[in-house]
């Protein structure tokens, strides 16, 4: 590939090729931004930069890896292995390694992931005896995740009146303390969370200002991917870091910033141009996966957007279809419609089912696509499940590494220190955390101080305690002598897990056997691919550790996970493309959601995630809602999303039985409507975005024919009859008698139901 820059066309070119000095590539969905930062890094290479002079920062593994890859085809092995590329996370946690003693921590220190962080918040607030309720471990560490990716320290939280009053003001004003003390039992375990990954980076370039100096100097030249998804914390280390050179190249598109829930700041891209009144910019506008016609709907709807930098996509690729859309009267019947539409695809295309995906805006609205993707039979995979990586008995044998490499890690003893049995209950280990607590030390240090501390622990508990530290000691001592995979087999027989799990014969059991057993071999697996990349040193546990704590869902999927119709919310979908993608649950109040419609901002993300969706579809995008949605078991009626308006209708293929007056709101209009046949359907406005009106459920379509009513005694199998909710269907068998008569119907729609005849009110058709 030494005629690498003959493929790219000439705004990608100049990209690649202008290196010096600050730029900015604002690169629309389907640009090739991969492409032009990748050839970028092998152009720099090629001129003769020395490979760990470059710093090039990813959101995913997965990105740095294909990256990585493809720099190594242009310029070889050997210097793509040299390069300092992977995600903020990774690249911190190498540099507070190099670091750790400035800042008082062990260089082995443990990576907790979010099951570890909230497991030790829900411990201190039981020790400080505060209701569970009001101070929910999830949203604590949510408010002290925020806190950090602002960079402010539990001393400065603590001293911070305006925080203090708004966390009084939410009935949590130990939020303060609960921060402080997570904060401590974190140092004293010699751990950092994700978030003080970058803090602590930010701490150490701050108070040594020579550590700072010397990544200044070795980082010559700085490369940043998905700018846009950038927080206040990893926009100022690059800032900093980018000072003496000041080569940095950010890419990114303002118009796919979805993640402020998360701490990203749009602001960090939209005024790149403040910071280096120099940069140069440069717009990749040309569209290479989608058809024109999604295209041009996309950009009719995020250009309705005031906070932008603009541009206008274009796409030379076929006009394609338009965009599709589909109605429900239920979101049941969405799933069915959105369930036959795949079918119809995947016998007129002959495309892979790995080509569709189904996208929505919450968690929660996989249920009845998993539920409808069964009953037909198609194969689904849904994103965003529990990961291999945290599964109970993967995260017990994780914790056992852990703990051999820190003993100071007590989220990992508390996990394991009874596991396999071995009689140390609850009681012991509230005796055991109080006494550390007394004493300043990890509960590691403090089994040890038991045999001359009043702790309240019995003798014969405090020597099963000291023979399960002697256990994780034998382990410690191979930790720098053997390899990774030689140790991990040799814990995992020696801990006693692997015998325990062997004892459970029942088929969940032999699965967690079994994924003991894949984690072994990824072991091997990951020591090989080390090696291939030209690492000539021991690949110790404390290597994989690292790599296993800073994974992501995306970056463990199964491959045999490969033909299945993607599940996943729109979120999840970034950085992914797909043939069809199906858009589901455009209603108001669910997409946009409710609690964004009230602030310009928040609405403009929204607009921003819908985008993000729509230019997900290489060929068609289907948008699929439905006019009735349960809600806590109650029905309520939902108004199609305000964003189906706001797409430009040339380019919306209306169904039959929808009139074509189909158009977007105006500033001055209260609602955008559109009639349908048998009634009128209204999409919001911006300056209309209150709650739809609870009014009653919508009846599916009256058949063709007389209803009439009949007794519950006289229903027969085989009589056609009609439901209110569900439709029309056939009686294919009657249950019981008397009062508790029941009807099995093949409802058209809504599938077979086991109805009480003398609560369904079921008519007959004529």
């Amino acid at each position: 590939m030494q005629d690498y820059l003959n493929e790219l066309s000439d705004v990608q070119r100049e990209a690649v090729i202008t290196t010096e000095g600050p730029s900015l590539i604002i690169a629309s969905a389907g640009s090739g931004k991969t492409r032009v930062l990748t050839y970028r890094i092998a152009h720099l290479l090629k001129q003769g930069v020395p490979p760990w002079s470059i710093l090039a920062l990813t959101f995913t593994n997965k990105a740095a890896k294909e990256m990585k890859e493809r720099i190594a085809s242009i310029v070889g092995e050997k210097d793509a292995s040299k390069l300092w590329m992977g995600t903020f996370h990774s690249i911190f946690a190498r540099i507070l390694r190099n670091e750790a003693d400035k800042l008082g921590f062990s260089k082995t220190f443990t990576i907790y992931d979010t099951a570890d962080s909230k497991n030790l918040i829900g411990q201190i607030i039981k020790e400080l005896k505060l209701d569970p309720q009001v101070y929910k471990p999830n949203d604590v560490l949510s408010r002290i995740s925020s806190a950090k990716n602002n960079l402010v320290t539990p001393q400065a939280y603590a001293s911070n009146t305006q925080i203090l009053m708004q966390d009084a003001k939410n009935r949590k004003s130990e939020i303060s303390k609960i921060y402080t003390l997570y904060a401590q039992r974190c140092y004293k375990a010699s751990a950092m969370d994700f978030d003080d990954l970058l803090l602590n980076t930010n701490i150490l370039f701050r108070d040594f200002p020579e550590t700072l100096e010397h990544y200044q100097n070795r980082f010559k030249y700085i490369l940043v991917d998905e700018y846009q998804d950038t927080n206040y914390s990893q926009y100022l280390i690059v800032k900093k870091l980018a000072t003496n050179h000041r080569n940095v190249c950010v890419v990114g598109d303002d118009a796919q910033s979805i993640y402020s829930f998360r701490g990203a700041k749009i602001e960090n891209i939209l005024n790149f141009r403040n910071d280096y009144q120099d940069y140069k910019l440069f717009k990749l506008e040309q569209n290479y996966r989608s058809t024109q016609t999604i295209v041009n709907a996309a950009n009719s709807v995020i250009g309705k957007n005031q906070k932008q930098i603009k541009k206008v996509a274009y796409s030379a690729n076929d006009v394609g279809e338009k965009v599709k859309l589909i109605q429900s009267f239920t979101d049941q019947e969405e799933g069915f419609l959105v369930a036959s539409e795949i079918l119809n695809i995947v016998q007129q295309t002959q495309c892979k089912y790995s080509s569709i995906a189904i996208l929505y805006r919450t968690n929660a609205q996989s249920r009845i696509f998993e539920e409808t993707l069964r009953k037909r039979n198609i194969p689904y995979k849904v994103y965003g499940s529990l990961s291999f990586y945290q599964r109970k008995e993967i995260k017990d044998l994780l914790a056992y590494f852990r703990l051999a490499v820190n003993p100071s890690d007590d989220e990992a003893l508390r996990r394991i220190v009874n596991y396999p049995a071995r009689g140390i209950g609850d009681t012991t280990m509230q005796h055991l955390t109080e006494t550390a607590n007394n004493l300043e030390l990890s509960l590691w240090n403090a089994i040890h101080k038991l045999p001359t501390t009043n702790s309240g622990i019995k003798g014969p508990t405090v020597k099963k305690l000291i023979e399960f530290t002697a256990l994780v000691s034998r382990y410690q001592a191979m930790i720098y002598t053997n390899d990774a995979y030689e140790t991990a087999y040799a814990i995992a027989n020696g801990s006693g897990i692997i015998n325990d799990l062997k004892q459970d014969k029942t088929p969940e059991g032999i699965s967690r056997l079994q994924n003991i057993e894949e984690l072994i071999n990824s072991i091997r697996e990951f020591i090989d691919m080390r090696k291939e990349e030209g690492e000539t040193n021991t690949i110790t546990l404390v290597d994989y550790l690292e790599n296993v704590a800073l994974l992501s869902d995306l970056d463990t999927d199964n491959p045999d996970d490969k033909n299945r119709v993607s599940v996943m919310t729109i979120h999840s979908s970034k950085g992914l493309e797909f043939d069809y993608v199906f858009l589901t649950g455009l209603e108001e109040n669910l997409f946009p959601s409710s609690i964004t419609t009230q602030s310009t901002d928040e609405l403009e993300e929204e607009r921003r995630l819908f985008y993000v969706a729509l230019t997900r579809a290489a060929k068609r995008i289907t948008i699929s809602f439905a006019q009735t949605r349960y809600k806590w078991g109650t029905p309520n009626n939902c108004t199609p999303s305000r964003f189906i308006g706001e797409i430009d209708q040339q380019y919306v293929e209306t169904p039959a039985d929808m009139a074509t007056s189909f158009r977007s709101p105006s500033p001055q209009e209260k609602t955008s409507t559109f009639a349908r046949t048998s009634q009128s359907i209204k999409f919001p406005s911006a300056s209309n975005s209150g709650l739809s009106p609870k009014t009653s459920t919508p009846p599916p379509a009256v058949p063709k024919g007389n209803l009439q009513v009949v007794l519950p005694n006289a229903i027969k199998e085989g009589m056609e009859v009609y439901h209110e909710k569900f439709g029309q269907g056939t009686v294919i068998g009657i249950e019981g008698d008397g009062a508790n008569k029941k009807a099995i119907v093949a409802f058209q729609l809504a599938g077979q139901k086991n109805l009480l005849l003398k609560y369904a009110n079921l008519k007959l058709i004529n």
